[in-house]
């Protein structure tokens, strides 16, 4: 779930960036782009911890 935010909010900013840097009219501001991106960072790092748990759980039987 966290990973999948991440994806979407990162799709958002990165859709953002390209239509600035096309000439079109980006639709968010300098801090409401950084919040944003700091946001998918943020639900990155909590995928990434959260898979990272579950591989090192002795009691996790799971084969992925």
């Amino acid at each position: 779930m966290s990973m999948g935010i991440a994806v979407v909010l990162f799709g958002l900013y990165f859709l953002n960036v390209s239509l600035g840097a096309f000439g079109t009219a980006a639709f968010l501001g300098d801090v409401s782009e950084m919040l944003l991106l700091a946001i998918s960072a943020l639900f990155f790092v909590v995928a990434i911890l959260k898979r990272e748990a579950a591989a090192k759980d002795p009691t996790n039987q799971s084969k992925s």
